[in-house]
């Protein structure tokens, strides 16, 4: 069986509310389930691609501040 994460996840999310979006990711991460770091993956993903050079030095900045 083959699926596909990015699609499968993307399109559960299409015409999801801001609320519902937020609620997900939280559940997620309070759960710390490792089956839910795909979907996480996959949301970290749109935001990187849909992102600008300065969104982006944010993004890494403040993982790399988080991570010390």
């Amino acid at each position: 069986m083959n699926i596909d994460i990015r699609k499968h996840i993307i399109s559960n999310f299409k015409d999801a509310k801001i609320d519902e979006i937020k609620a997900s990711i939280e559940s997620s991460i309070k759960e710390k389930e490792e089956i839910t770091l795909p979907g996480l993956g996959v949301f970290f993903e749109v935001l990187w691609n849909n992102s600008d050079e300065n969104s982006k030095e944010y993004i890494l900045n403040t993982l790399k501040n988080s991570l010390n």
